[in-house]
């Protein structure tokens, strides 16, 4: 038996009571940064202003979108200033393209998560965005059914990645 605060955890392992304290401390990070409402708070790049439009719409009022923008430049620039859980980037972007982007705000160690939300299904490109930093990988034909799923899953210190839509 693990005791944390008001939480008591049963264990089998040490291992799984370091896992279970790992989840306890996430928690209690992300209602500490989130505040009393408990929304997560997001980010969005997307070169599209009908993306934007669109993903603030799909995220509606389960999450607080801190605000958009429409170049990787302006993504490093205002996860620094603000500060969100998550950014929402696509690769292709003016200025600075997202994988730029996301590797950058990595080697300053930012610890907002990053969700890419792109056209791309090669390999190359999933195996590019996570080895820059990426915690999902989302295509945006199927924004609607995998978006949100993939900003719990980040969240949560999981790695998700959208089906193609081949298959």
């Amino acid at each position: 038996m693990l005791r944390i605060g008001l939480n008591t955890v049963y264990c089998d392992s040490i291992q799984s009571a370091l896992a279970e304290i790992e989840v306890i401390v996430s928690s209690v990070q992300l209602k500490t940064r989130a505040g009393c409402m408990g929304k997560i708070r997001v980010l969005l790049a997307d070169d599209h202003a009908t993306i934007l439009a669109q993903v603030r719409s799909i995220l509606g009022e389960a999450f607080d979108v801190v605000g958009g923008v429409r170049n990787g430049r302006d993504a490093v620039e205002e996860v620094q200033r603000l500060d969100p859980d998550v950014l929402v980037i696509d690769i292709s972007m003016p200025v600075l393209n997202g994988l730029q982007a996301v590797s950058e705000l990595q080697s300053k160690k930012c610890r907002t998560k990053v969700v890419f939300l792109t056209v791309h299904e090669d390999q190359d490109y999933i195996d590019a965005a996570f080895s820059a930093g990426a915690s999902g990988y989302v295509i945006k034909s199927r924004v609607t059914t995998d978006l949100i799923p993939a900003i719990r899953e980040a969240l949560e210190g999981h790695r998700s990645i959208s089906r193609p839509m081949s298959t």
